[in-house]
């Protein structure tokens, strides 16, 4: 195995909640209220809708998709669903740090270093927004690929707890049998102080729509007798799994830069890797990374702000701003 290369799940497609738009120049979110699944391939800037896309939708009767059918790959509920405050490059979406609120990994001149994290409203590298909460779920969806997930991207703080206390529940009540339970996605609103009285979109993880609790147990129970009788290993797999995301210091590799540059700072032009060492962007990349390299964390300063659905503050934190969709178009969050 490379070291240094964090091996993650295989991704089929991505989930996305609404879509990037170019306005005056530059690239925005647009908030919606439905799912949409793509691919991992794009076309005239667009990322292709993945053909189950149009499956669920039309099982479901509906022209809007809010509900999809998911199971979970890993038996531990923080392997679905990694989560830690970011900072990226607001150029090219390169992981400059992660951390958890204790400690952090940081990118400095003298390499990678652990420090201690302050998370976002006690560090002053977070100021103007530059470090949010960033989730990533993997889910299964459909029965092609019992190893192939697809992806939900998300800076929103509202999505990350309510899918973090969802998974851990459902491991709880289902005797660790999280695997084993047909579930859904679904797609939730509310107004909060943060938002101004004004919707946010989330995303939620619940029982599948007409299944009741016992229905879902029993369904898991008769799940993991089969797989036990075929030698399906969980526990082998969720190690597996563990050691893959362990290898490296960043999960986020070199491709999805653009990308996560987009959901993380939108309405600036992006540059793209290979922009000359001159330009412009790569100054203001060097200025930053000379500030990760000779600052570290001290609390009491700035304030995050959000370019998602719903505000990608902590709660405590002293203003936020409500727009966009919590998404990427490759990515999405909410």
């Amino acid at each position: 195995m490379i070291k240094g290369l964090a091996i993650t799940p295989p991704v089929l497609g991505r989930i996305t909640i609404g879509r990037v738009v170019e306005r005056d120049g530059k690239r925005l979110p647009q908030m919606d209220d439905q799912f949409t699944l793509t691919s991992q391939v794009q076309s005239a800037g667009e990322w292709v809708t993945h053909p189950l896309d149009a499956q669920l939708r039309e099982q479901q009767g509906e022209s809007k998709l809010r509900r999809l059918p998911v199971r979970m790959l890993f038996g531990e509920p923080n392997l679905n669903l990694r989560a830690s405050y970011a900072l990226f490059d607001r150029d090219q979406g390169r992981p400059l740090c992660m951390g958890d609120g204790e400690t952090c990994r940081r990118r400095t001149n003298e390499g990678l270093v652990e420090l201690p994290c302050p998370s976002p409203d006690g560090c002053e590298l977070a100021a103007g927004g530059r470090c949010k909460p960033h989730g990533r779920l993997n889910v299964i969806i459909g029965d092609e690929d019992p190893l192939g997930t697809f992806v939900f991207r998300t800076s929103g703080f509202n999505s990350i707890r309510t899918l973090s206390a969802r998974l851990n529940y459902f491991q709880a009540v289902s005797g660790k049998r999280l695997t084993c339970l047909p579930l859904e996605l679904r797609i939730r609103g509310k107004s909060t102080r943060q938002s101004f009285g004004r919707p946010v979109i989330y995303v939620d993880l619940t029982l599948r729509e007409g299944w009741s609790l016992e229905e879902t147990l029993a369904e898991a129970d008769r799940l993991q007798q089969e797989r036990e009788a075929m030698g399906f290993d969980q526990k082998a797999l969720d190690r597996a799994a563990k050691q893959g995301l362990a290898n490296g210091a960043f999960e986020e590799s070199p491709e999805e830069g653009g990308a996560i540059a987009e959901e993380f700072y939108p309405g600036q032009t992006h540059t793209q890797p290979t922009a000359p060492s001159g330009s412009a962007q790569s100054t203001t990349t060097t200025k930053l990374s000379e500030r990760l390299a000779t600052r570290t964390p001290v609390s009491d300063s700035g304030q995050e702000g959000s370019a998602t659905t719903e505000p990608s503050t902590s709660p405590g934190a002293g203003t936020s701003r409500a727009s966009g969709n919590g998404s990427q178009p490759p990515s999405s969050s909410a």
